[in-house]
């Protein structure tokens, strides 16, 4: 598992660094911050004083290097337009973003597992057939729409919650915080459950066929007891890989939302550096969603491995394979 551990931390490593340098590649071929700065009628004079002024006149290897260290120190530089310090902004930003990433993921949670237990169990009965068939459906309506339509019935119509907006005093007041994030978590968690709703039932599905649960209750256990010692953890270890697909799914999904609802987030934070061509915000955003993702998918991945013994027992016969040959 140690040996395991190494190379998979080495893996991740190479893979956010790989990603660091697409992206820094990337946003250079696609633009060039100096002409969001520069006013209509600039002379060569001006563009050359900006260029030197935000550091884009130096060759492109020594651009890279600098971006390299300040990504060693953790620095994600500062912004082209504000001046502000980009990691301190996003820290700001994810008071909203984190906790809608959050909040909606755990309701998500709470609608899909009950839904595609129910599906799985009762697949053979037209409601266990409807509710499957209400999941397929859900999960292809993207979220941005159902918030529009939440917007629309609930907030024009019904006038139950605010149709956007984040309060001024951020989290001094949690109970109008979380009121005003209300449509928004639903948005997301509508969609989200709908699409690990469809994972569970599969799963469950599967259990439900196997072997060894048919030899439980010929042996006279109940079919609860049976699902709860033989079939739960088995289940859990597919699942687990879903979880992480979906919290990197839920929280694209939150930074996309945050448009739709006027949040100070991310997302909005984000838009704004694409507009005005602010390399170091779009970098310092992307590389931080990018980690997030690839430590989800880590933590996933040494999850499994931790419940599920046949897998530490597959790494284990591979090394003695490759030592006996």
């Amino acid at each position: 598992m140690g040996a395991y551990l190494i190379r998979r931390t080495g893996l991740l490593l190479l893979a956010f660094a790989l990603a660091a340098t697409i992206l820094f590649v990337v946003l250079r071929v696609l633009g060039n911050p100096v002409f969001a700065l520069i006013s209509v009628g600039a002379t060569e004079a001006d563009i050359a004083a900006a260029a030197a002024r935000l550091g884009v006149d130096r060759p492109l290897y020594v651009q890279f290097g600098d971006y390299l260290a300040q990504l060693a120190t953790l620095d994600l530089g500062q912004s082209f337009t504000n001046r502000l310090d980009v990691g301190d902004e996003i820290a700001r930003r994810l008071n909203v973003t984190l906790p809608l990433t959050l909040i909606s993921f755990a309701l998500a949670v709470v609608i899909a597992v009950p839904v595609g237990f129910f599906a799985a169990w009762k697949s053979r009965t037209w409601y266990g057939a409807t509710f499957s068939a209400l999941s397929q459906l859900g999960g292809a309506i993207p979220a941005f729409w159902v918030g529009i339509l939440l917007v629309s019935v609930l907030s024009l119509g019904w006038r139950v919650f605010p149709a956007g907006g984040f309060p001024r005093t951020d989290w001094e007041d949690p109970g109008a915080a979380l009121y005003s994030l209300t449509l928004p978590v639903l948005a997301i968690a509508i969609v989200a459950g709908s699409d690990l709703a469809r994972y569970v039932r599969s799963a469950t599905l599967d259990i439900l066929g196997q072997q060894y649960m048919r030899a439980a209750r010929a042996s006279g256990q109940s079919f609860a007891t049976a699902l709860w010692r033989h079939g739960v953890r088995n289940a859990v270890v597919p699942v687990i890989s879903i979880l992480a697909i979906m919290l990197s799914t839920t929280f694209v999904g939150a930074v996309v939302i945050e448009r739709v609802f006027a949040l100070p987030g991310l997302g909005d934070m984000l838009l704004v550096a694409i507009r005005e061509q602010d390399f170091p915000s779009i970098q310092g955003i992307l590389l931080f969603s990018t980690a997030l993702v690839l430590l989800f998918g880590f933590a996933a991945d040494i999850l499994q491995r931790l419940i599920d013994p046949r897998l530490r027992d597959t790494l284990s016969g591979n090394r003695r394979a490759r030592a006996a040959a």
